[in-house]
Formats: C-alpha cells, structure tokens, sequence
C-alpha cells in the first residue's frame, strides 16, 4: 500500500503524488472483479495508479426519482481503493456541467486538469454528452493529446459479464455466496452503531444496531456476518428488517457479536457478510425466537468456520 493515499476533488490542485497517473475511469460501484482489473493494469504501468470516479453516481443525476441501490456508498468505496494499493482518486462531481462536456472536452479534462498520462478504460466504455464516445474514440482522441490508453476486455462470470448490476440483483436476493464470488470479496456495510431498545439484551443475545443507507435493498434476513472491532474480525450473526415479532419499524441491522464483550456504543463499525441463512420470520412468543435464534447462531458458526472468501476489512 502506498505511504499516502491522495482525494482530488474539484477545485483543488493535483497533488504531486497524482501528477502524470494512470487513471482507470468508471463509476466502480462495488469495485467488484471486472473492476478491479481495470485497477491492477493501472497499478501495472509503472507509473503512479489513479482513479477517476464520479460523485453522485451519474444514474442519480439522470434519474434523481429513481433510487439507485448503491453497493458501496462512497465512504466505502474509497477505503476499498486505498486498501488496494492505488496512489489516490480524482473524484468528480457529476453535475449538469460535466454532463454536458463533449467526449473531446472531457479527454482535455483528463490530459490539462487532472494532468494524467495515461487512462485505463473498460471494454464497453461510453463518455461525453449523450454518452457519444466509445472506446475506439476514447483511443483516438489520447493518442490526439499524447495519452496512453488502455481498454480493459470484459471479466466474465459463466456467459456474462462480471457487472454491478448482477450484484445488486444478488444482494437483493439475499444470495450472498454469488454476491461475494461476483465481488471477489466479502460485501460489507459501514454504519454508526446506535442505542436501540436494548432488547437483545433480555434475549441474551446483544447487538449492536446500525441503520444502513435508504436506498439500500438488501433482502431482509439473518445473515453469518464478521465485523471490524478495534482492529480484529469477530464472528456474529446479523439480522436485517423490521422485527415483525415486536414492532414492525424501520429496517435496522442487529450484529451479535459471538464471544464479545464492551460499548460499541458512537463506534464506527465495518460488516462483512458472509452467507444467508433464513428470512425475516415473525414469531408466536418470546420462547419460539430464542429457540430459533439459538440455531441461527449454530449455522452462523457453521459458515464462518467454512468460509474462504476475501476479506477487505481485515
């Protein structure tokens, strides 16, 4: 990893550390496999590797009605570029403005602003006003300013391209197994843990409660999770919804942490999801829940003791 990890957003002068990058462009929701290709020619070309990203995801400046299920919220999309060894990102604001530059214009913003030597690109890249350039013209206008380019082929998972869409699909699903493997890692969530009810505690099984993003549609569940806590993994079972046996409320994420004891209380917390084991089920009594989550956490041990994936977290 490199010694600093640099954030250019707009306005702000390149830093020395991104001068003459290699910068892969795209949106990089998930950072998922396909991606991540694009990532390591980058980090391959011996220069120093960037990314160019945008900020809002330009679907929600193109459809603000329409609520885009965002697998890794920017906050979390950064920590994953920095883990992976890049120099630093050069992050966009995706407003009217850019949407409006010409596929030259914005080539002239990657070679005169943002002073890149060269780019990274995938193998169905489309740019400029009205998305009117395509790799081949993207190759032509670096070669126009002096810029080396680079298109990335497709990663294929089966028949189909490795894509954010199949993810969100997964997540969706609660198929977590094809959502990891899609990834190439563990997908993992990162929230403020908040004062709840305290139910748990009276169950004997303690969370900690964390309110994930709006937009986000992961199927409600009880999911084999592992969270970051002072540096270390530590094993738990979550459960994502409403609680139908008490209160029906907004969705919320419940961690119990196995083997786990202090405040988390104000804590930043990172939660990696590991395998699905059942649907949200509402519950006759107290005793028939107890009973069902005692079982939970046996097949939660189960996975996590299983489990080979990725982790980007620890």
């Amino acid at each position: 990893m490199p010694t600093s990890f640099a954030i250019c957003r707009d306005g702000e002068p390149v830093p020395e550390s991104l001068k003459g990058a290699v910068a892969a462009i795209g949106n990089f929701d998930g950072v998922h496999r396909g991606h991540r290709h694009l990532l390591t020619l980058a980090l391959n070309s011996g220069r120093p590797a960037a990314v160019v990203t945008f900020e809002p995801h330009p679907r929600t400046f193109f459809q603000p009605d329409k609520p885009l299920f965002r697998i890794t919220p920017e906050p979390v999309k950064l920590a994953i570029f920095a883990r992976l060894g890049l120099a630093g990102v050069f992050q966009r604001c995706f407003d009217g403005s850019l949407a409006a530059l010409t596929a030259a214009g914005f080539v002239d913003l990657l070679a005169k602003d943002l002073e890149l030597s060269g780019v990274v690109i995938g193998h169905d890249f489309h740019f400029g006003r009205g998305r009117e350039g395509n790799p081949e013209r993207m190759m032509e206008l670096c070669r126009e300013r002096g810029l080396d380019c680079i298109r990335a082929p497709a990663i294929v998972e089966g028949t189909e391209p490795v894509s954010s869409s199949a993810i969100r699909a997964a997540l969706e699903a609660g198929d977590i197994a094809t959502a990891n493997r899609l990834l190439g890692y563990r997908w993992f969530v990162r929230s403020e843990v908040r004062h709840g009810d305290k139910r748990g505690r009276v169950l004997g099984y303690p969370t900690a409660n964390m309110r994930l993003p709006d937009d986000g549609r992961l199927r409600h569940g009880i999911y084999a999770v592992r969270a970051s806590v002072g540096g270390r993994l530590v094993d738990g079972v979550a459960s994502f919804g409403r609680r139908p046996t008490f209160d029906n409320g907004a969705p919320l994420l419940e961690v119990h942490l196995f083997d786990f004891a202090g405040d988390l209380y104000g804590q930043t917390l990172d939660v990696e999801f590991i395998g699905w084991i059942r649907g949200e089920e509402r519950f006759d009594g107290i005793e028939a829940l107890i009973a069902q989550m005692d079982r939970d956490s046996v097949e939660a041990r189960r996975m996590l003791a299983e489990d080979m994936t990725v982790s980007m977290i620890g």
